[in-house]
């Protein structure tokens, strides 16, 4: 009987622990970027293995004349992108070996199994000579139309950069390099910066990454709780806590990764006591709970996104109430976003007020920056009543004289009648732009859609096909640059006219139909997604 008692007196101390672990785990998405130490161990566990040539041009089961039709394009453009832009590769082919970002981006343009045989053949160029409009010129001196955005960077064009890098300078030179003390630009940055966000006090930083980690160190330290939330597929930066899953040699330890727009995670953050801060990336609406899209994923035509503003700016604002119920730190993070989808920002955007925003990209003005804004409760280091409890976070190069001086100059452009102009009727524009590209891709009778957050786009695919990523060579040949992610990402900048836009519609579609008549889209019945991941899933297994 005692041992009966003992037994039902552990079940009952256990029983809240072991609901608050089911209810965590419910919360999680069911894929494995849900789950993030699983993740890790088939990262560890997945072999690597690449096609022959035989296999690289027929790994769907196309018919042999097919196959020998992408094999001759596959040279042919090769030889076309070697000679025709012999200067840019031949200093990338250089610099290769010097520099490690260079090898990684190069290894992950497309899916593993094809890597080595691209590596060798395609050869892109990594260096340019100049930047006019919205075209990019390389060192062969050829043009292009840019649709890298310089990863968030480019919001208002590379001329209205060159202008606030310059003026910046201009502005603070006569202090030059001194740190520690600040030019005045600093002081009057920080005044537009809380007006901007609707904040009390402002940090300023050298990368959106440190942004975070400053905004989420504090959020731990005021709460006295250790436990951040972000949400399944987000990207906040590359360090630890923030990046649990494969690509950091780290297990998580302090970060709870949930579902996005899920009722579940609102249970959990409800029932826990040990959440500090709630992590957003408000780019995460475009592709809820999915990682940030790269063609090196495309061993299928799975791929897909949608964007819903009413949807999520719902989920926002109930988010904001739990956090606000609870005493949890609601950070938004707009490093990435930050100023293009409006001039305040995404809290302005979706009409949610965050306890700490962080901002880099684009507010620099061309130059690296990482800036946190938060209320006063939120921002404080220090404890007047406890001097030896501090939270120290102080970087060399924050509030650089040069970087304050081109902000300056952005808050400044950021308050002119042309850039409030840009903003009117933004999201109506680039809606417009995508059906536009959408309707005419289905007129021509393309695999291809696009998915818009305003400026921002990524394309998928609506046939079944292990080669969607040969797109983005096409459209390389076809004069569009594109980032080391291809279609995954296309960050148009705000200074696109429609007679611009245009050009790039007729550009994807030259690309679209040369890849389509060289057979990179030849289709069977019996080539689904679903029979392209067991074979993978067998190659992987018995290679």
């Amino acid at each position: 009987m005692n041992s009966t008692w003992i037994s039902l007196g552990v079940l009952a101390a256990l029983a809240p622990s072991l609901h608050q672990r089911i209810q965590l785990s419910r919360a999680k998405h069911r894929s494995l970027t849900g789950h993030s130490r699983m993740a890790k161990r088939l990262a560890r566990w997945l072999p690597g293995y690449s096609y022959d040539e035989a296999e690289f041009f027929g790994c769907d089961g196309a018919p042999a004349d097919i196959q020998a039709l992408r094999k001759a394009a596959f040279f042919v453009m090769a030889d076309t992108l070697q000679t025709r832009h012999r200067l840019s590769i031949e200093a990338s082919t250089a610099a290769r070996n010097n520099i490690s970002d260079m090898q990684f981006i190069a290894a992950y343009r497309v899916p593993f199994q094809f890597s080595p045989l691209v590596r060798e053949h395609l050869k892109v160029g990594s260096f340019l000579q100049s930047a006019q409009g919205v075209q990019l010129t390389d060192l062969d001196g050829h043009v292009f139309y840019d649709l890298t955005g310089s990863y968030g960077v480019n919001v208002f064009g590379a001329d209205f950069y060159k202008h606030t890098m310059a003026e910046g300078m201009a502005r603070t030179q006569d202090l030059g390099p001194v740190l520690g003390s600040y030019h005045p630009v600093v002081a009057s940055n920080a005044e537009r910066l809380k007006a901007l966000s609707g904040m009390d006090e402002v940090s300023f930083h050298m990368s959106g990454t440190e942004a975070v980690m400053q905004a989420v160190r504090l959020a731990r330290y005021h709460t006295r709780r250790k436990n951040l939330v972000r949400f399944c597929g987000a990207y906040h930066g590359w360090w630890e806590d923030v990046q649990p899953g494969p690509g950091n040699p780290m297990p998580p330890r302090e970060t709870y990764t949930l579902s996005d727009m899920s009722e579940r995670t609102l249970e959990v953050l409800k029932s826990r006591k040990d959440i500090a801060c709630v992590l957003v990336n408000p780019l995460q609406a475009l592709h809820p709970n999915a990682n940030a899209p790269g063609d090196t994923t495309l061993v299928d035509s799975s791929r897909h996104a949608a964007y819903d503003r009413q949807a999520y700016t719902s989920w926002l604002k109930a988010l904001r109430k739990v956090c606000t119920d609870h005493g949890i730190v609601l950070i938004f993070d707009e490093v990435f976003l930050g100023f293009r989808l409006a001039a305040g920002g995404a809290q302005s955007y979706f009409g949610v007020q965050a306890d700490m925003v962080t901002y880099g990209k684009t507010l620099g003005g061309g130059f690296p920056v990482g800036v946190v804004c938060g209320k006063q409760q939120w921002m404080q280091r220090f404890h007047e009543e406890r001097p030896a409890n501090v939270c120290f976070a102080r970087g060399t190069f924050n509030a650089h004289p040069v970087v304050m001086g081109a902000m300056s100059v952005f808050l400044d452009q950021l308050e002119t009648p042309e850039v409030k102009a840009i903003y009117e009727g933004l999201d109506e524009r680039w809606n417009a732009r995508t059906d536009r590209f959408n309707q005419l891709m289905e007129m021509e009778g393309l695999p291809l859609k696009a998915a818009n957050m305003s400026s921002v786009w990524t394309l998928f695919y609506t046939q079944p096909s292990r080669y969607n990523w040969m797109l983005q060579y096409y459209l390389r040949l076809h004069g569009l640059a594109l980032s080391w992610v291809g279609t995954g990402r296309l960050i148009f900048s705000l200074n696109y006219s429609d007679a611009d836009f245009e050009v790039v519609l007729a550009k994807f579609v030259q690309a679209a139909q040369q890849m389509k008549r060289e057979g990179w889209w030849w289709h069977s019945p019996e080539l689904t997604n679903k029979s392209i991941r067991r074979r993978i899933l067998k190659e992987t297994l018995f290679r």
